[in-house]
């Protein structure tokens, strides 16, 4: 991006003042020189930034109502040495060792399903979203961005792999399952469900509290600035040819993958409401009230009280049922998988194999690169609620990956123990974070194991110097936190990355170094989808339609795009750590 763009920009956020700050979601700068000299220095330090948010990020313009996004200046890296001290000439010295992206919650939503909560969503802004219905096309343009990078930006390695770390569906409905597998191998996709040739969900129900982008009605969300756009519907349903991803994929399981809506434990009671042909597009306040109430708090009861809605709720509007939604098991989820229609760039099953589609077991182990292992998790449990936790046989697994990946470890009184016979870096992978993986309730398929939260699963991580990352999902927001310990080595980064359904809609590419001086690198570089900035409201061509998912994602009520977004910490790093051993 040009320095002509970057002051337009700065320019006008700094026009009360010539002197004042200027304040930027990548961070704060006395001015537009120093914006520049941070820019140019992290081009500097990288092979390239073409592509990445490290040249340019969507921008809103404006202050009030509906914004739009155009193309604003990029953020800089951001250099964390909380865990070790950054050494100069390390950019001389560096050793690429690992690079590859994580997808994270894609929520591939089926927008006309029976089994949805639109009419929650002044409770929960979870339950509905104005950009939806684009979720499939939005997914696919970010892969386009993957394929059209293929390398990282600091290490310049290809792209090993691509890590999807939960929530791939919103509702674990089959049809959105195979919409996923599609997406990420490569195929024809119909994002439509029902009959082919309608559109038959809340926005175009006519109703005030949802956007009703073909009608000329002026519901809440044109009052608050957001367009009518003919032919949106029909569009977004429109069958569309997904490129899949050019390198190897591997999938992490989340609770939107396992559960009602995330939320509700699936004992199989509700499959007919799945399927059926009823659909509740609105209820009184105090129904709503108490259902998100709940959700939140007393799933068997909310299931109980969702089925009275279905035979008397305010709008309950007839659709075509459709049997492709019917929501899918565990073990159906890893099956699907090993589908050689689904294999794409690869690996046959996407780390799940026939004996985990057999058990339902879905963690497992996988190489990254030489000298580096990751471990992917399923932290979810089947109890209900949205967070995890992991149980104690998948503890005791993890364990015996780490022994046996390890050259040394450290016992629970703090003595060394030596070791194992690899000595392999190690990347876990889940969808929970450590601090939402308090849900101990009994996994109803493994009613008599113990659970575990994430400050027992962080104190194992610190127990081995090897493990150097755990990257996870489920905030939608970008966070990165530092796994301290009075032993250097035995300190680690958890990265957090934010979903692709709502606004910031980032991925991200990490790329691990050796810097030859007893520290190695984490680059965290943050990623958009390929769709442009600027939108056109008569655009319903595929780009136009990728395009106005960001802006419409931006723009969501009840979204809250500056938390979700992060600070210049969680966007752009070097995440420094001592190497194992040093």
């Amino acid at each position: 991006m040009s320095a002509i763009s970057r002051r337009r920009f700065i320019s006008g956020a700094s026009a009360a003042s010539a002197g004042a700050a200027i304040s930027l979601a990548g961070g704060t700068f006395a001015s537009a020189a120093e914006l520049d000299r941070a820019l140019a220095a992290t081009a500097a330090r990288a092979v390239k930034v073409t592509g990445t948010t490290l040249e340019q990020v969507a921008t809103p313009v404006g202050a009030t109502g509906y914004r739009r996004l155009l193309a604003g200046p990029g953020w800089p890296l951001a250099v964390r040495g909380e865990l070790a001290t950054a050494q100069n000439g390390r950019d001389d010295r560096r050793t690429p060792l690992a690079s590859f992206v994580q997808f994270t919650d894609m929520h591939l939503a089926d927008t006309e399903s029976p089994m949805r909560f639109e009419y929650l969503a002044r409770w929960n802004d979870a339950a509905y979203r104005p950009q939806e219905a684009l979720t499939v096309r939005g997914a696919s343009s970010l892969v386009e961005r993957v394929n059209s990078l293929g390398t990282g930006p600091y290490t310049g390695l290809p792209f090993s792999l691509v890590m999807a770390t939960g929530d791939n569906t919103d509702n674990h409905e089959q049809i959105e399952l195979d919409w996923y597998l599609s997406v990420m191998s490569g195929g024809r996709v119909t994002p439509n469900s029902g009959d082919p040739t309608r559109y038959e969900g809340v926005q175009n129900s006519g109703s005030s509290i949802y956007w009703n982008p073909e009608l000329s009605y002026r519901d809440s969300y044109k009052a608050a600035g957001f367009p009518e756009v003919p032919g949106f519907l029909g569009a977004a349903g429109r069958p569309f040819s997904a490129p899949g991803l050019k390198v190897p994929w591997y999938t992490t399981v989340g609770n939107h993958d396992d559960s009602i809506e995330g939320t509700l434990p699936d004992l199989g009671l509700l499959n007919d409401i799945y399927t059926g042909d009823r659909k509740i597009e609105g209820c009184d306040d105090a129904d709503a009230a108490k259902l998100a109430d709940l959700l939140q708090h007393n799933p068997a009861e909310a299931v109980l009280l969702l089925g009275r809605l279905l035979s008397d709720a305010d709008a309950v509007r007839e659709i075509t049922p459709d049997s492709r939604r019917k929501p899918f098991t565990v073990k159906e989820f890893a099956q699907a998988h090993l589908n050689p229609a689904y294999t794409g760039a690869g690996p046959f099953g996407h780390g799940f194999t026939a004996d985990a589609a057999a058990s339902g077991q879905l963690y497992y182990t996988f190489r990254i690169a030489d000298g580096v292992l990751g471990i992917s998790l399923d932290t979810t449990n089947a109890a209900g609620f949205a967070d995890g936790s992991i149980g104690t046989a998948q503890l005791k697994w993890l364990e015996q990956q780490l022994q046996a990946h390890s050259g040394h470890w450290y016992n629970t009184d703090g003595s060394a123990v030596s070791g194992g016979h690899g000595n392999d870096l190690i990347v876990l992978f889940s969808h929970h974070t450590s601090t939402t993986m308090g849900n101990l309730l009994p996994d109803p398929r493994h009613l008599f194991e113990r659970r575990h939260n994430g400050d027992e699963l962080v104190a194992l991580l610190q127990r081995y110097p090897n493990v150097v990352a755990w990257v996870n999902g489920h905030s939608h927001q970008n966070r990165i936190t530092a796994h301290g310990h009075a032993v250097a080595e035995r300190a680690f980064w958890e990265i957090n990355t934010a979903s692709h359904i709502d606004y910031p809609q980032h991925a991200r590419i990490i790329e691990l170094t050796d810097n030859g001086d007893g520290t190695i690198s984490l680059f965290t570089t943050l990623i958009e989808s390929a769709a442009r900035y600027a939108t056109d409201f008569q655009d319903t061509s595929d780009e136009g339609l990728a395009a106005l998912y960001r802006e419409l994602a931006y723009n969501d009520p009840y979204a809250t795009p500056s938390v979700k977004l992060g600070t210049s910490l969680d966007h752009n790093t070097e995440l420094l750590l001592a190497k194992p051993g040093h």
